[in-house]
């Protein structure tokens, strides 16, 4: 059996709510910039482009604002999941390790390495995440292969 440092879901969950932070006020910046956008165009008299120009900014605006509400969504997902707890059925909050890979059901955040061990950040509604909280808890069937599954906590 691997070593499992004790906080390592804790250690995920942290890092999950890091990378939404990022996020946040990425997309923060990107919005008071293209408020900023529309409101310096307002001040131009060239017609057309004016126009256009405005309409871009709007549309910037409103992609945004799309982008904020995944946020929320992702937050939501985060506020459902207790680090502390150990999972005995594969979950929402799970730490999987099979033998293709280790994985944190949580959000889609990419990867992350803790203790020279890499964990794949996946949603429960993704691919992986539905086929890691479908499986049996001993072994996982993905994409025409099939792995052990060693330890999920």
């Amino acid at each position: 059996m691997m070593h499992i440092p004790a906080d390592i879901k804790k250690q995920l969950f942290s890092y999950c709510l890091e990378y939404l932070e990022q996020k946040r006020n990425s997309l923060q910046a990107a919005l008071q910039m293209a408020r900023e956008a529309v409101a310096d165009d307002g001040k131009s008299t060239a017609g057309d482009k004016h126009e256009t120009g405005r309409a871009m900014a709007q549309l910037e605006q409103e992609k945004l604002s799309g982008q904020f509400q995944e946020l929320e969504k992702a937050q939501q997902v985060l506020d459902q999941i207790d680090p502390s707890i150990e999972n005995t059925k594969i979950k929402l909050g799970s730490v999987v390790f099979t033998s293709n890979g280790n994985y944190f059901i949580a959000i889609s955040a990419g990867k992350k390495e803790i203790d020279s061990a890499i964990f794949f950040i996946v949603s429960p509604n993704s691919p992986i995440g539905q086929a890691l909280i479908n499986s049996n808890g001993k072994e996982l069937n993905f994409n025409s292969s099939s792995f052990a599954i060693q330890q999920a906590i």
